[in-house]
């Protein structure tokens, strides 16, 4: 197998799939806790939980962003981290107003 490299450091096959599985693990538990969210905002119309979803989205987005502008397109790490730090930060704020807001 053909070594990746990421970064500065070189991944072996193995080790670049086992960090894109821990990034796809992160997403689908992201976009798990986000559907439950807006359902629970559906059966309550509770706006603080459609809140929780969004933040949870952007988090999900966040965290597997960065790979794939790095591998993918091409874009600079530092660029790449800057938009996986903008995506989660928006995804906290989010949250943080849901629980700022109250009922």
């Amino acid at each position: 197998m053909e070594p990746t490299v990421v970064g500065a450091s070189v991944l072996s096959g193995v080790d670049a799939l086992a960090a894109y599985g821990a990034k796809l693990v992160v997403l689908a538990l992201s976009l798990t806790i986000a559907y439950l969210a807006y359902r629970g905002y559906r059966q309550s119309g509770r706006e603080p939980m459609l809140y929780v979803s969004g933040g949870f989205v952007f988090i999900g987005a966040g965290a597997i962003c960065e790979g794939m502008l790095y591998d993918l397109a091409g874009v600079s790490i530092s660029a790449a981290g800057l938009v996986q730090a903008a995506l989660v930060s928006t995804g906290m704020v989010l949250i943080l107003f849901s629980l700022r807001s109250g009922p």
